[in-house]
């Protein structure tokens, strides 16, 4: 049976930061712990929200690694408990707010982190007791902000996926005016994982046409302004339509992901300094050949349908389009030139096999094909 589910109330426009008191009182957040990075205090966003909560007593933890960890929950629930707060708002990329789902489940739920982990049979696990989160994305590519999910390296170094409805943000608030600015290549590497998280979850066998249709305006969205936003970091069109499909590639999200994020989210428990969305880029041109031979994709002509989105010519150029739009985008060109080298395959392989997103792909992946993928993404 297929679950159709949408999803969260969204505050979408230019200035909509201003609504996170408004939306605290709709929630019942009287007291929030606001989860943040080091990187969004450095430039004034911190600040933004903080000046949007005028009479709140509000506490922030503002480290938040650039690929959350279970020690950075821990740390962030000492002081969600030790200044009695009773909600969470999450200021910043994925890392921060998946920081803060962490935190919900652990604050209010008992034992170790692990313990909630998807492939550990820990969704069922996690309750309405979760703490109410509002999020407040300063990135485009993650989305989050409208997502179920949650991805931590846990203390054993494993990066694992915490998935619940009841992790859902009850509010996302869309600013595209806190991403003006923001730095070429996080713009890039952002921007490749808002593409392939529309482009995976189109390829994603479940049926749900809703969020087929989502995914696929998504990545046309995506793909039509990437380069501009990299090029310009004021460009307000730009910025706008790159948040849209960062949020409506995890909107479709219910559908699953499949191998690029099995092989991304393995490699970054395996090196942590990784941007994930980086590993996307590198890791879609392969998959997408690989799932080409699936007998979902060739019915249902998926392949074609994306190549339409991306203003491409026939299904066999989304490959070599894939690559020369991460050339223009000055992102790497293959995993080598980011310092993964052939004998972490192995343990990367393992990680995959194990990964929630592995079942979800249209293709069920042996050892020996993922061994394929990685190395042509080198």
């Amino acid at each position: 049976m297929a679950l159709i589910y949408y999803i969260t109330q969204v505050q979408f426009e230019f200035g909509a930061v201003k609504l996170l008191q408004q939306e605290c009182e709709r929630v019942g957040i009287k007291r929030p712990l606001v989860i943040t990075d080091p990187g969004v205090k450095a430039v004034g966003v911190l600040q933004k929200a903080l000046d949007a909560l005028p009479g709140l007593p509000v506490a922030v933890f503002d480290q938040t690694p650039s690929n959350p960890t279970e020690a950075a929950v821990r740390a962030a629930v000492e002081v969600y408990r030790a200044n009695k707060c009773d909600g969470l708002i999450a200021v910043g990329g994925g890392s921060a707010i998946d920081c803060a789902k962490g935190v919900a489940i652990a604050a209010t739920h008992e034992g170790p982190l692990t313990t909630y982990a998807t492939i550990e049979g820990g969704s069922p696990k996690i309750t309405e007791r979760v703490a109410p989160i509002i999020a407040v994305p300063t990135t485009s590519g993650t989305g989050s902000e409208v997502a179920r999910g949650a991805i931590i390296i846990v203390d054993d170094h494993r990066k694992l996926g915490f998935h619940s409805w009841h992790l859902v943000p009850k509010t996302a608030i869309c600013d595209p005016e806190l991403t003006l600015g923001l730095p070429p290549k996080l713009t890039a590497a952002t921007g490749m994982d808002a593409i392939a998280h529309c482009m995976e979850t189109f390829m994603a066998p479940l049926f749900n046409p809703p969020a087929d249709g989502i995914a696929l305006d998504g990545l046309q969205r995506a793909w039509s302004h990437i380069e501009r936003a990299t090029r310009d970091g004021s460009d307000r069109e730009a910025r706008l339509n790159l948040m849209s499909a960062s949020m409506q590639g995890a909107m479709a999200f219910q559908k699953g992901l499949g191998c690029v994020h099995s092989l991304s989210h393995s490699l970054g428990g395996v090196d942590p300094r990784l941007h994930h969305g980086t590993l996307n880029a590198m890791f879609l041109p392969a998959v997408i050949a690989f799932n080409a031979g699936a007998d979902s994709i060739q019915k249902e002509s998926r392949l074609l349908r994306m190549a339409q989105a991306m203003s491409l010519d026939s299904a066999g150029d989304i490959g070599e389009a894939i690559k020369d739009m991460n050339a223009r985008l000055g992102l790497p060109t293959g995993l080598r030139e980011m310092g993964v080298m052939e004998s972490q395959f192995d343990q990367i392989i393992t990680g995959a096999m194990a990964d929630h997103c592995h079942k979800t792909n249209p293709r069920i992946a042996t050892v020996e094909e993922y061994r394929e993928m990685l190395t042509q993404a080198m």
